[in-house]
């Protein structure tokens, strides 16, 4: 049994249910007060108005922007993993993507952005593919980077990092409220942490009777057919949903994405396997398709009860980032852990 894990993020009729509960901000965020200086992964950076013209790298920035209410901010996009938002199709198709991947350090300066939003800083970092963030800032180019990706984080040691600290959603909710208080739009923030909030709660209690007796991996891609897969850490996006719902993840080490064999893994023997689906094509096995004809007919994986059991659930990979998908993510695992009769 595969069961695609996909579902469209709504915001709106939710929140306000709550602001007619009382359980919402009662009364109206106060009004940004400019110039603004934020404390940004390590860094200070100083709005001096409200940015109008927004280049953002990184699905995730782009999507909170979204949600927000700020896409005639957006004059440019770059590095997805899979389709928009359901619901945000008709805008993005409006506004310049310059890579699918990274964009040239030129393309970004040549839609005379005043605010570059980064979601890795593998991206714009200290080691950044695209720059470091003082080259834009001797522009004048301020530079807001995802909290999710430093807070906790060391960016430098592997390709994908390592997470010295446990990934929670405060630290996107902490993003959510950063790109509202420098937009001024605080209340908008507020209505999106909280129903975020709340759906995570509803997907806890839908698989409460399972917690502790289920185990996983979550297997984001593998950079050849024949070659390790690069499965979820303990401290990141994947160990969050897997915490929320009450599942123990087999891999202990801090990586972010290490690459485990399959023999330990299926010495391991987890519940079931989480695996990413994505539009990006940089690997192999970046396809699910790939993905689930390698389980089917590797010796080692084929074998493992997870997969002869049809306890393979695909995932939206941008739910296995640390992003506003995560959420999304533990709302469809904890559905098809349901619809799989593993809730019991």
């Amino acid at each position: 049994m595969h069961i695609f894990l996909k579902r469209p993020l709504h915001v709106g009729l939710g929140a306000f249910s709550l602001i007619a509960s009382g359980l919402f901000h009662s009364a109206a965020a106060a009004e940004t007060s400019y110039p603004l200086t934020l404390e940004n992964c390590g860094r200070q950076v100083t709005f001096e108005k409200a940015p109008s013209r927004t280049v953002s790298i990184g699905q995730s920035s782009t999507e909170i922007l979204y949600l927000l209410g700020l896409a005639n901010k957006v004059v440019g996009t770059a590095l997805w993993v899979g389709p928009v938002l359901k619901g945000y199709e008709d805008v993005n198709t409006k506004i310049e993507r310059l890579a699918d991947n990274e964009p040239s350090f030129e393309s970004v300066l040549g839609k005379k952005p005043d605010i570059v939003a980064i979601q890795f800083q593998w991206q714009v970092g200290p080691e950044g593919v695209v720059a470091k963030p003082e080259q834009f800032e001797e522009l004048g180019i301020p530079v807001y980077t995802s909290p999710s990706d430093c807070i906790g984080k060391e960016n430098s040691a592997a390709s994908d990092g390592i997470r010295h600290q446990v990934f929670t959603m405060e630290l996107v909710y902490r993003e959510v409220r950063d790109l509202a208080k420098i937009y001024n739009v605080q209340d908008k923030g507020e209505e999106v942490v909280a129903d975020l909030k709340r759906r995570e709660e509803a997907a806890r209690a839908k698989v409460a009777p399972a917690e502790g007796k289920l185990s996983a991996v979550f297997w984001f891609s593998s950079a050849q057919q024949d070659s390790d897969p690069y499965m979820a850490g303990k401290n990141g996006a994947p160990g969050y949903i897997m915490s929320a719902l009450g599942i123990e993840n087999i891999i202990k080490t801090d990586d972010e994405w290490p690459t485990i064999g399959w023999e330990t893994i299926a010495k391991a023997n987890p519940t079931m396997i989480v695996a990413g689906a994505m539009e990006r094509r940089r690997y192999p096995l970046d396809s699910i398709e790939a993905k689930h004809k390698f389980l089917e007919t590797d010796p080692v994986a084929s074998l493992m009860p997870a997969v002869k059991n049809g306890h393979v659930f695909d995932m939206d990979a941008q739910a296995m980032n640390p992003t506003i998908r995560t959420i999304e993510g533990i709302e469809a695992l904890a559905d098809a852990i349901a619809a799989a009769g593993l809730a019991k």
